[in-house]
């Protein structure tokens, strides 16, 4: 005999009325939301792409990244465009965010990362950030070796070396790639690649973000001293981002100029961590009372007064005893006070001193020169 109230062997509920469709939609909707409740939960990623007068490429860029696997969500910041940048990127899939005017790839990169966490899902690790330029076109898509290493907790920070992880060439890049050797023995290939992933995890620790050129090289600077990992990955994107004329001496010695300031900038800082650090460790208890110094105190304090008595019953105890200085003070003032009945004695004056004035001298000289009447 069958059960009416089991809902899978009969078609029937008790009463003789059959399942309508939304009753099964609701039971389905409510089985995959506890599947889904009991899945483990996954890192995500959130492709952030700037974008400056891309009109071009920009639509081309958004579904490459849609179609990298583990990519979720695609946000474009248009910073000050002139052109119908943000309208393609709209019309592509993509959240878009736009400036009134250019503000630079420093800011852009920040304003995008608090639009992500603010769009993050409640009880979902936070969305690692894919960094990617407007220019790329479809060989975004190459950019999608650096997700895994990422997601699966390879590495915190993924650096995608481009046209071919040739090793880059330029007094810039010589200079970055110098001071991330000298902070973690590590020797970067194109250490200024903007081709990267990185957790949020990192992205905080990078927080101030480098202004200008020097983005890259400070990120990199700042992730590595907060001890997390960095590597590079090898990527098939063998299309530079930014394909303009060749750099002039000008732009070439402003392009130094940031990284510069980016480097003096993080050893700078790095150098009062570690001041900082040592003046602390050599105060007494590195600047804090240990644990037990405050349960020690009391103990003694407590030691001192006798159970079953209160401290105000022990201060006039304390109080009768005489310390030995004071004692040793009042034998010594005995000794040189003298008695209220004796006289003071008075040495007399030497005659002298007395008898001869100081102005005495100069009269006797006068009176011999007067003449006699």
């Amino acid at each position: 005999m069958e059960n009416p109230a089991d809902p899978d062997a009969s078609p029937a509920v008790a009463g003789g009325a059959p399942k309508t469709g939304a009753t099964q939609r609701r039971r389905r909707s409510t089985k995959a939301k506890a599947n889904a409740a009991e899945a483990p939960t996954e890192t995500s990623v959130a492709a952030l792409i700037v974008a400056h007068d891309q009109a071009r490429r920009i639509a081309a860029t958004v579904r490459a990244a849609r179609a990298i696997p583990g990519v979720d969500l695609v946000l474009v910041v248009d910073d000050g465009s002139t052109d119908n940048t943000q309208d393609l990127a709209r019309k592509a899939g993509a959240v878009v965010v736009r400036h009134s005017h250019n503000r630079g790839r420093t800011e852009a990169i920040e304003t995008g990362a608090s639009v992500v966490a603010m769009r993050d899902l409640p009880g979902r690790p936070p969305r690692a950030l894919l960094l990617l330029d407007g220019a790329l076109g479809n060989y975004a898509i190459g950019a999608a070796p650096l997700i895994p290493a990422v997601t699966e907790s390879v590495t915190d920070l993924a650096i995608g070396l481009t046209a071919g992880g040739k090793t880059a060439a330029g007094v810039s890049s010589s200079a970055a790639r110098k001071a991330i050797e000298r902070a973690s023995n590590w020797v970067p290939r194109q250490p200024l690649s903007r081709v990267r992933c990185l957790t949020r995890e990192a992205f905080e620790a990078a927080i101030p973000l480098a202004r200008g050129d020097g983005l890259e090289a400070g990120m990199t600077l700042d992730v590595l001293h907060a001890g997390l990992l960095v590597s590079e990955v090898e990527c098939e994107i063998l299309h530079k981002p930014i394909r303009k004329a060749k750099r002039t001496t000008a732009q070439r010695l402003v392009r130094l100029r940031d990284v510069q300031m980016a480097i003096a900038a993080r050893r700078a800082r790095a150098l009062l961590s570690t001041t900082t650090g040592a003046v602390v460790d050599r105060l007494p208890f590195g600047g804090t009372a240990p644990d037990g110094a405050d349960q020690s105190a009391d103990a003694a304090a407590g030691e001192s007064v006798a159970p079953g008595e209160s401290t105000l019953e022990a201060e006039p105890a304390s109080s009768k005893k005489v310390p030995a200085t004071k004692k040793r003070a009042s034998s010594r003032t005995k000794k040189t006070l003298a008695p209220a009945n004796a006289s003071p004695k008075i040495k007399p004056a030497a005659p002298d001193k007395v008898a001869t004035p100081k102005k005495a001298a100069p009269q006797a000289k006068r009176a011999p020169s007067k003449e006699p009447q």
